[in-house]
C-alpha cells in the first residue's frame, strides 16, 4: 500500500514487511515446476491454517498476545482492529494464491501473483519514499513504479505460444492490476484484488484477441 497519508506504519517496518512478502515469491516459482493439483494440496492446508490463526485471535487473548508479539510491529491498524476483525495481509496472499491457482490457468496465476509480489513491493516503497502527486487514491510515483515493474515481471513469466501479442495483452494487464492496486484502497484487500483482477483481465483479453488459444483456458 502506497497510501498518500504515508499508511500506519513508519518506513523500516514497511521495508521489514515487504521483505517478508517478497518471500511469498516462492509460491509461483515452485508452481512452475509441479502441477496444478499438488500445488493445491499444499496451499489450501497452508491457508486453512493461517486463516484459522488470523480468525482465532480475536476470540482468543493468549493468540493474539502471541501474533502481535510477534509481527504487531508490522500489522497495520485495521489488521488489529478488533471491531473489523480483518484478516491480515499474510492471510490474504495466501488466500490469493489458493484462489488464482483454483481458478486460472497456470500461466495467469503465476504472472497475477508474481507482479502482485514483485510490482506491489516497489509501489509500495516507492510511492512511501517519493509519493508527492496524487492519483485517484494513492500517488502517481507508487502506480507508475507497480506499472513499469509488472510489464517487466510479464516478459518472464510463462507463456502458450510466447508471441508478441500475448505480451501485449500482458502489458495491458499489467496496467489493470496497477489500477485495481490503486482503487482497491479501502474497500478490497490489494493482495486479493490485484492477482484477480489480472487473471480475469487476461482471461477475457485472450479470448478476445487470441481465441485460437481459448482450449488452453479451460480447467475444468
Amino acid at each position: 500500500m502506497h497510501d498518500f497519508n504515508n499508511g500506519t506504519i513508519d518506513y523500516k517496518s514497511e521495508v521489514m514487511r515487504k521483505t517478508i512478502h517478497l518471500i511469498s515469491l516462492s509460491i509461483p516459482i515452485i508452481y512452475c515446476f509441479i502441477e496444478r493439483h499438488l500445488a493445491l494440496k499444499i496451499l489450501v492446508p497452508i491457508t486453512l491454517l493461517f486463516l484459522v490463526i488470523d480468525i482465532g485471535r480475536y476470540y482468543f487473548p493468549a493468540l493474539n498476545k502471541i501474533v502481535i508479539n510477534i509481527f504487531g510491529f508490522m500489522l497495520r491498524d485495521h489488521e488489529i482492529d478488533k471491531t473489523k476483525k480483518n484478516l491480515s495481509g499474510a492471510t490474504y496472499v495466501l488466500l490469493s494464491a489458493a484462489i488464482v491457482v483454483f481458478f486460472f490457468p497456470k500461466e495467469f496465476a503465476i504472472t497475477g501473483f508474481s507482479i502482485l509480489i514483485i510490482s506491489d513491493i516497489l509501489a509500495a516503497l516507492v510511492g512511501r519514499k517519493f509519493g508527492r502527486h496524487k492519483f485517484l487514491f494513492k500517488s502517481l510515483e507508487g502506480t507508475l513504479a507497480f506499472f513499469i515493474s509488472a510489464c517487466i515481471v510479464t516478459l518472464f513469466t510463462p507463456k502458450f505460444e510466447y508471441n508478441f501479442a500475448e505480451y501485449l495483452i500482458a502489458f495491458a494487464s499489467a496496467g489493470v492490476g496497477a489500477i485495481f492496486e490503486n482503487i482497491s484502497y479501502g474497500w478490497a484487500d490489494d493482495n486479493l484484488a490485484i492477482p484477480v483482477s489480472i487473471g480475469i483481465s487476461l482471461w477475457i483479453l485472450y479470448y478476445l484477441f487470441l481465441p485460437e488459444l481459448s482450449p488452453q483456458l479451460i480447467l475444468f
